[in-house]
């Protein structure tokens, strides 16, 4: 997206002011309407269908982008020069007469409405002076008769509890059905979830990703907006929910690269700069810990940071991917119109131009500022970002997004060791994290696997969490079982279990020392056919890199480097002494959303004696940064005390010890 009139004196960094966020805003909305129906009501985006199906996919592509229409409307006080409420307008009348060739899905005949709704209710409320109390009655009625079947449904066991919420908020504030009953169920149901520090799980056991920001710390707050602090409890909660942002806030903060790339983790990362939603809410409830600057160059920086990696095509449209295209991003509920979640992100334009977020001079990111080293114990997480080079890397020892305590297979968006801001997890483009359990997507980068006799990577899920530490290292350590699936199927319920796993991190700046340990094969393991402990192998591999070419791959200090889009990677270092190691580089194509071509360094240690620790080195630096060439610069590592204690020299000449489990 081409820029003019950058301001290099309020925003050093980013240039973006106000009238940027504006501008954007109208160009994704008016690129949309070629698109959409006479009637306004249905938007059909070109590509794939959703498995919802495409007049669900036209509700939603409707939906979210009334959400962006609401916020730049509503905070330029009902100045709407393109006319976006009576675009929209239309679209709600005609989108809920039952009668209408165009009519919107019922909430009870496609599930995917229940989402879409909750984007209808918040935008009707933003704009209630310049949209809905000017619609005839009758529309108003046949939208509320649209929403009313939410009440009295049963909760959904994730952050579609807040969909009912929010729609039941605003009918409320209508004189609608809704029910006091579902409200608290559903506010009960977020608390039990809560694991501290502001972090939710998205109603799984260890299920943490994007949806604690973008979901978990819009809605609830969104609620208390609509409902306002007379509605008896809703004073208490906003207090609640403002004092979990201000923690989250601080911890997510460290999470953005210094080119303002988001995390790249989870699921629905289509959604894009749907990441900047906390960030947005946390200026308009007054509970930053963060100042305005910073809030404003965090958003800048990260719309930024996609609209000039292609994030929009030839005709303003988001597409499905990160930067550009990448179909394998969808999940099963994609569909042409998801990528305009990224709404959520802009929020920020319903606070007015004179508010500090606007008129503050822009300050650095937590990462511009110096290296950033944080422990964080409700995702299991160690957060290490350097400011030489602008990475933000999680080394990941409790995440995987596992239901259950039964052996699954892998998700490598959650089930990875490591995600950062500059690399992409290697993609299984069949999988999209579809409903049921056939599908298999084998961990390639930042994984511990061992290879059966045939060279299958085993599974990680569930992982235990054994703990985070912080100090002059970050150090975790977590513990799976590992078991493969024994065909192509991948049903777990026929995963072949081996031995258990476990693993453990020392991370300080661009460099973490990964250990495992296998312990010997217990007689009791379900199945026949699992690999004994002479058939296995250890394999340990590094982070990703990607570009439209080849990426070079090269030795290094006894290991192997690749290199690829501005990106240095290796696995080296490997220990102990006396195991025989190869390394190799993992290559392939189409499986990176940053280019075309990857690549992962990769060590395996054979065979596998059960009870000792081995280790490798893994690195990920910028290309100028202090890769070695030769060894020298890479962190020493012993296991001393019988095993009890790993020591880690690093190449500054400081030395830490961690307690081994």
């Amino acid at each position: 997206m081409s820029l003019t009139g950058e301001d290099r004196t309020l925003s050093p960094r980013t240039g973006w002011t106000r009238a940027h966020w504006e501008g954007l805003a109208d160009r994704l909305l008016l690129a949309v309407r070629p698109h959409a129906a006479a009637s306004s009501a249905l938007v059909r985006l070109p590509g794939a269908a959703s498995r919802s199906g495409e007049w669900s996919d036209g509700l939603e592509g409707f939906a979210r982008t009334f959400l962006s229409a609401a916020f730049r409307v509503a905070g330029a006080g009902g100045n709407d020069p393109h006319d976006l409420l009576g675009w929209y307008a239309r679209g709600l009348a005609n989108g809920t007469d039952p009668d209408h060739p165009d009519r919107w899905p019922g909430l009870h005949e496609v599930r995917q409405a229940r989402v879409e709704a909750a984007s209808v209710a918040i935008a009707l409320h933003e704009t209630r002076p310049w949209l809905w109390d000017r619609l005839d009655q009758r529309v108003r009625d046949r939208v509320v008769a649209w929403f009313a079947p939410f009440v009295g449904e049963p909760p959904v066991d994730s952050n579609w509890v807040w969909f009912q919420t929010i729609v039941e908020a605003f009918l409320r504030s209508v004189g609608g059905p809704w029910s006091r009953e579902d409200i608290e169920r559903n506010c009960a149901m977020t608390e039990s979830w809560h694991r501290g520090g502001g972090w939710y799980t998205d109603g799984g056991r260890r299920s943490f990703d994007h949806y604690c920001a973008w979901a978990f710390h819009f809605y609830p707050l969104w609620y208390c907006r609509m409902s306002g602090d007379a509605t008896p409890g809703v004073a208490e909660l906003r207090a609640r929910y403002q004092d979990r942002l201000r923690s989250f806030l601080g911890d997510y903060a460290t999470l953005v690269g210094g080119d303002g790339a988001p995390l790249f983790q989870g699921r629905s990362l289509t959604y894009r700069w749907a990441t900047l939603a906390p960030v947005w809410t946390a200026a308009l409830f007054d509970c930053s810990p963060l100042p305005a600057g910073q809030l404003r160059r965090w958003a800048s920086g990260t719309v930024r940071y996609f609209l000039d990696r292609g994030a929009l095509d030839a005709d303003d449209l988001l597409t499905t991917g990160w930067h550009g295209p990448f179909p394998p991003l969808a999940q099963w509920y994609s569909g042409p119109g998801s990528p305009y979640w990224a709404s959520k992100g802009m929020a920020g334009l319903l606070l007015p131009e004179d508010h500090p977020v606007w008129t503050a001079v822009e300050e650095p990111l937590a990462v511009e500022r110096g290296d950033v080293a944080r422990a964080l114990p409700a995702p299991g997480w160690l957060v290490s970002g350097t400011s030489a080079d602008g990475i933000v890397r999680v080394v990941n020892h409790g995440t995987d997004r596992a239901a259950t305590d039964e052996p699954g297979v892998d998700l490598p968006v959650y089930t990875a060791y490591g995600f950062s801001t500059a690399t992409a997890t290697v993609q299984d483009p069949d999988t999209g994290l579809r409903p049921g359990r056939g599908l298999v997507a084998e961990p390639v980068d930042s994984a511990v696997v061992l290879l059966d006799a045939e060279g299958r990577p085993s599974h990680r899920p569930p992982v235990q969490s054994l703990g985070v530490r912080a100090g002059g290292a970050l150090s975790a350590f977590s513990r799976h079982r590992a078991h493969w699936p024994p065909d192509g199927d991948g049903q777990d319920g026929d995963l072949l279990a081996g031995p258990w796993l476990t693993v453990g991190s020392v991370v300080r700046g661009p460099w973490e020392v990964r250990l495992a340990r296998v312990d010997a094969v217990r007689e009791d393991r379900p199945g026949g056919g699992s690999p004994s402990d002479g058939a296995l192998r250890l394999r340990i591999t590094g982070w990703p890199v990607a570009g439209d070419a080849a990426p070079i791959e090269r030795p290094a200090a006894g290991g192997v480097e690749v290199r690829a889009g501005g990106l240095r990677s290796l696995v080296a270092g490997q220990g102990p002494a006396d195991v025989e190691w190869s390394v190799e580089a993992i290559t392939g194509a189409g499986r990176s959303a940053l280019g075309a071509r990857h690549a992962v360094p990769a060590a395996t240690a054979s065979p596998v004696r059960p009870g000792r620790w081995y280790w490798v080195v893994v690195g990920l630096v910028g290309e100028s940064g202090p890769v070695p060439e030769d060894g020298g610069g890479l962190p020493r590592v012993a296991v001393v005390e019988q095993g009890t204690q790993v020591a880690v020299a690093w190449p500054d000449g400081r030395t830490h010890t961690v307690p081994l489990p």
